[in-house]
């Protein structure tokens, strides 16, 4: 769910472009984060803590927690909480602390 209006807010959407998460496609916005367009799409759980395996979602929103880390284009451990939408990408969810291939 996308909030269309707001009384004092002004959302820049930007265009319209899909992407995948873990080999499904996914519509989003160039201008909102990835995560924010996980979180409308209905994908609320993001990773794992790498001990327990506890689900993890979107926390502080501004790139300062560990909760949002995925594989981004390939490469570990990427914020998507400040990560912008781009079309074509590819998001994996992360299996422990990840590394580079």
């Amino acid at each position: 769910m996308r909030i269309g209006a707001h009384p004092i807010l002004d959302f820049q959407r930007g265009q319209k472009v899909s992407f995948y998460y873990d080999g499904q496609l996914i519509e989003g916005y160039t201008e909102e984060t990835i995560a924010a367009a996980l979180h409308a799409a209905g994908i609320r759980v993001l990773g794992h803590s790498p001990e327990l395996h506890r689900p993890r979602g979107l926390f502080c929103a501004i790139g300062n927690c560990s909760s949002c880390l995925m594989v981004v284009n390939g490469e570990p451990n990427v914020r998507v909480c400040v990560e912008k939408v781009q079309p074509g990408m590819r998001v994996e969810t992360q299996q422990g602390k990840g590394c580079l291939r």
